[in-house]
């Protein structure tokens, strides 16, 4: 009996948040284009303004911080 709920915990924890947002935003809708490298978003292509995937997010804020 301990190895089910082992086996039912461990495919619990696999799934991470950002799946599970993925599938509760609504799995018909399309994700954005990442705008520089055309890389998938975390984004609906609904969302407005500039649309980044998440190593260009990473890259333009660490340009962004290191302009002072």
């Amino acid at each position: 009996m301990t190895g089910e709920g082992r086996a039912t915990a461990a495919a619990t924890t696999e799934a991470g948040p950002s799946e599970a947002g993925a599938s509760e935003a609504g799995a018909s809708e399309a994700l954005a284009e990442c705008v520089l490298c055309r890389a998938p978003t975390e984004y609906p292509e609904s969302h407005k303004g500039i649309t980044l995937c998440p190593v260009c997010e990473w890259r333009e804020a660490e340009r962004a911080a290191c302009s002072g």
